[in-house]
C-alpha cells in the first residue's frame, strides 16, 4: 500500500475513533471547575469542599488536578478516556503540561490517574497504582466516594511534591489488569493519528475537537463528613482561572473496585 493511500485511511480512522470516544467525554464544564460530578454521587458540600482544596493547590503550584466522575465509559479502556480528556480539557498549563485527571467511571466500577507530561516524573505508573490501591479503592468498596477521592487527591499532590514513597518492593499488582499491552499500544497510536488530524484542521482553520455533547446522569446523592482540609463553607478561595492548555502522554495507571 502506498503512503497516498494509507495516509488518507489512517486519518479517516482517526476521524472515527475520536468521534466515537468523545460521546464519554463530557463538556468543559462553564465556568471551568476543577470537580466534575456528572453522576451525582458527590453532595454540594463535598463537591465545595474538594473544590476549595484543589483550587488552593492550583493557587499554590499551579499544578491542576481535575476530579471527573460519568458514568461510563462504554467499550473503551478507561485510560483512553481519562487521556483524551485531560487532551481536550487542557488540564494543566501548555508550559508545564502539569496536569491530572482523577476519571472514575462509576458504573464500571473503574478509575484511572492520567498525569500529564510534566508530571510523569513525579509520578510514575507505579506511583499512580498505589495511590489507587491503598488510598481510594478501599473507600470506594466501602461506597464512600468523597473519603477515595479526597484520600486520593492528597496522595497525588503528595506524590507531585516528592513527598509519596512507594513502599520498597511493592509490586504493580494490577499490572494488565486494566491498561495492558494492547491497550498501551493502541493509546500511543490514537495520540500518533490525533497529532495528525490536530495539525490538518489547524491548517485549515478549524477546530480538531468540535460540536462535542454529553447527556449528564443523575444518580443518588449521597453524604459523607465535610473534607478535613478547609472549611466547606464560604469563599473557595485559590486562584484557580481555568484550564490551561496542558497536554497528555501515555502514562499513568487504572483499577477496579
Amino acid at each position: 500500500m502506498s503512503r497516498k493511500t494509507l495516509l488518507p485511511l489512517l486519518l479517516l480512522l482517526a476521524q472515527t475513533i475520536t468521534a466515537q470516544i468523545e460521546q464519554y467525554i463530557p463538556e468543559r464544564p462553564s465556568p471551568q471547575r476543577l470537580v466534575n460530578d456528572f453522576t451525582g454521587t458527590l453532595s454540594a458540600d463535598q463537591k465545595q469542599a474538594l473544590e476549595q482544596k484543589l483550587k488552593q493547590y492550583d493557587d499554590t503550584t499551579s499544578n491542576q488536578v481535575a476530579v471527573v466522575i460519568i458514568p461510563t465509559t462504554g467499550d473503551y479502556d478507561i485510560s483512553e478516556v481519562a487521556i483524551q480528556l485531560g487532551r481536550t480539557w487542557g488540564v494543566g498549563n501548555a508550559k508545564s503540561n502539569n496536569g491530572v485527571v482523577l476519571l472514575i467511571a462509576k458504573d464500571d466500577r473503574k478509575l484511572f490517574i492520567a498525569p500529564g507530561y510534566g508530571l510523569e516524573g513525579a509520578i510514575p505508573d507505579i506511583t499512580a497504582r498505589h495511590i489507587i490501591e491503598e488510598q481510594i479503592k478501599p473507600n470506594f468498596r466501602e461506597n464512600d466516594f468523597y473519603r477515595g477521592i479526597d484520600y486520593g487527591t492528597d496522595a497525588i499532590m503528595q506524590a507531585a511534591a516528592g513527598e509519596y514513597a512507594v513502599p520498597p518492593g511493592y509490586k504493580d499488582r494490577g499490572q494488565g489488569d486494566d491498561e495492558g499491552l494492547i491497550g498501551v499500544l493502541v493509546v500511543f497510536v490514537l495520540i500518533f493519528l490525533f497529532v495528525i488530524m490536530g495539525a490538518r484542521q489547524k491548517a485549515r482553520g478549524g477546530s480538531f475537537m468540535s460540536g462535542r455533547g454529553y447527556r449528564n446522569w443523575n444518580g443518588p446523592s449521597t453524604f459523607f463528613p465535610p473534607s478535613s482540609f478547609g472549611s466547606s463553607s464560604g469563599s473557595s478561595g485559590g486562584g484557580f482561572g481555568g484550564f490551561g492548555g496542558g497536554s497528555f502522554g501515555g502514562g499513568g495507571a487504572g483499577g477496579s473496585w
